[in-house]
Parts: C-alpha cells; structure tokens; sequence
C-alpha cells in the first residue's frame, strides 16, 4: 500500500517532469535556434570567419539533433532528482529575493567551479578506456554547429548533467543556501557559452587572445581545436587550466588570429547590423564569465 508521503512526492515529481523537460529544452533550442538564424542571415560576416574549410551536412545536423533531445531528457531527469534531494532536505537552495551582490558572488563561483569540473570530467571521458562509451558520440561532429552543443551519448550526458546536484550537494553540506536566481543565470549562461564554442565560425574580434584583460576566456577557436584534434583544449569557459597542465593547443592563438579578421570589412548597414548582432550575442552569453566573474 502506497503511503501518503509516497504519493505526496509521486505528485510532485509528476508535475516538475514537463517543466523540467521544457526548460531544458527551450534553453538549447532558444540559444542553438538563435545563433543559427544570426549565421544564415549575416552568412558573409560567418563565412569570413569560418574556422574550418569544411562545412557540416545534413546528417550531422539530424545526428546532432536526434541525440540532443536524448541529453534534454538525461538533464530533465537530473533536474528533477535535485528538486527531490531539496524536497529531502539533502541539498539547498533558496528562491527568496536575495541582494544582487549575492547573486553575482553565487554566479561567479559556480561558474569557476563547473569550469575546473568540465576540465577534468572531460579529459577523463577522453581516457581510452571511457572514450568509446561516453564522449566518442560527441566527436562524430569534427567540424561542429550550435547543435553539437547537446550531441551527447548517454553516459556522457549522465556526467555533464551531475555537475549541479554534486556541487548543491558540496555547498549545502558546508551549510551554504544558493540563490534559485544565481542557478537560473549560471543555466543560461552555460547553455550560450556551449553553443558559442560550437559555432564553427569565430564569435570573438580580433585582439582577444593578445590582451591579458581577455586572453584568458576560452574562444571559439579554442573548443574547435579540440573537436579538430582532440588531444588538447579541454577547457569550457577559461583557458586557465588548460595552460596550467599543459594541454592547450600551440597553434591556439596563430590559428585564432588567422580566423579572426577584422570585424568590420566594407561598413554596408547589412554589415554593421550583422557586427551589431553578434556583438550582443557574445557580450550577454561572457558577461557572466568575464565581467560577472570580475564584480563579484
């Protein structure tokens, strides 16, 4: 017989799953979606600055999006056993109005902690004995598009949707209550940084890698290297632990100042709206990672 309490969390569990789904979902569709219509539309400006000769097919597009609604299903399950984990008391987090100070520390650290926990993650699902389950699938796009973003198999898709329950965990257990808002910034800025690394054209102006104010925030370049290579770059938003164990790229800053020219090549209106569009896109999806990092 069913207790109550049982069906009390039955009930819940039941109404969060389609939220879970949809807000997983319309994150990687609204963001992947974005930057795709903004590269056909401004195509000129993109194919300027396309980091490899070749193009993706057809079928990479299909393959890419029939495991991305696999790895939306992974994540909207992985959300919901942390809203039970909070239902338990096990974790926390609160969505009470919180000072914006806070909100930005809270943003930052978690930003800086799934950076160090997608380096490693990463560069062990690359071991040979990992690679062939888990992050093989993901290499089929060699020459990637937003939609790679989500193109996970199973088990990888299990490891990248673990890193928030772990770290509500951590945080809760050093007594630590983490703002619903910060956590709500932190998933839409993971999502856009994602889709930019995977653009296949550099989003980034020329200069960024030569300045110490911004050569430390990965690049598009930076991640296609990876899908190119695999050997190296194995960083998400920053290029820190990459240098520190030695594994970034030589070639990373000649081959990023050779994709990315100037921004603006004829100054058309066509042209500077498409500079204008892009320029938005990448300032809202580092802001985060770079200015947010720096105000908390």
């Amino acid at each position: 017989m069913t207790n109550r309490n049982d069906t009390t969390l039955m009930q819940k569990i039941g109404e969060h799953m389609l939220d879970a789904l949809y807000f997983d979902l319309s994150r990687y569709v609204i963001a992947a979606g974005l930057l795709t219509v903004l590269l056909l539309v401004f195509k000129r400006w993109a194919n300027n600055r396309r980091i490899q000769t070749k193009s993706a097919k057809r079928g990479d597009y299909i393959r890419e999006i029939l495991s991305s609604t696999r790895t939306v299903i992974v994540f909207g399950i992985t959300t919901i056993s942390t809203l039970v984990l909070r239902e338990y008391g096990i974790i926390q987090f609160s969505l009470d109005s919180v000072s914006v100070g806070l909100i930005a520390f809270q943003f930052a650290v978690i930003v800086v902690a799934h950076d160090a926990y997608f380096y490693w993650m990463h560069r062990t699902l690359h071991h040979k004995r990992l690679f062939l389950a888990t992050h093989a699938h993901h290499h089929k796009s060699r020459t990637p598009t937003p939609w790679t973003a989500y193109s996970f198999a199973t088990w990888e898709a299990v490891f990248e949707a673990a890193f928030m329950p772990l770290f509500l965990l951590v945080t809760s257990l050093m007594g630590i209550a983490y703002a619903g808002w910060a956590l709500f910034f932190f998933l839409w800025h993971m999502i856009f940084r994602n889709v930019m690394a995977h653009a296949g054209v550099e989003l980034f102006p020329a200069g960024w890698v030569d300045s110490k104010w911004t050569d430390w925030i990965s690049t598009t370049t930076h991640h296609d290297l990876h899908h190119q290579a695999g050997n190296s770059n194995f960083g998400f938003y920053f290029t820190w632990w990459d240098r520190m164990m030695g594994t970034e790229n030589p070639r990373y800053k000649e081959e990023f100042r050779r994709v990315a020219k100037p921004i603006v090549m004829s100054g058309r209106p066509a042209e500077l709206a498409s500079v204008a569009a892009m320029t938005m896109f990448t300032t809202f999806a580092t802001l985060g990672g770079g200015v947010g990092l720096m105000v908390a």
